[in-house]
């Protein structure tokens, strides 16, 4: 019988642990503010938005590199949706049931998710 290389197993990332697996790697890139707001019951279109603030436009992609490398690399999560401009001081990455925003503070504060989805219980980080 050959031998094969044994592969990186890693449980599957859904939901809520997909949300904080999102929200630990902006955190390690610094990003600010970091909020995972449950829409579950709120919106036909996901269950859990992931909020980040940058600092500037370069944290701004560093950030969207940071979450969406590393779910693909370490979980086998490539991003459904990776959309915005560093223009728009506003990227947005789609993964099942998880949508990550990530903003400049202008632009957080001008679209104001938190006030928006304000009846959306906030999620513990942990």
């Amino acid at each position: 019988m050959a031998t094969t290389a044994k592969s990186k197993k890693t449980p599957k990332l859904e939901g809520l642990e997909l949300a904080r697996m999102c929200a630990h790697y902006a955190g390690e890139k610094k990003g600010e503010d970091i909020a995972i707001l449950d829409v579950s019951g709120l919106s036909p279109i996901t269950d859990y938005l992931v909020v980040c603030t940058a600092t500037s436009s370069p944290h701004l992609r560093a950030l969207r590199d940071e979450v969406s490398e590393r779910l693909k690399e370490d979980h086998g999560k490539p991003a459904l949706v990776s959309d915005g401009s560093l223009e728009s001081q506003w990227l947005v990455l789609g993964y099942p049931n998880v949508i990550v925003h990530l903003f400049t503070d202008e632009k957080r504060e001008f679209y104001a998710m938190e006030t928006l989805w304000n009846d959306a219980p906030r999620v513990d980080l942990k």
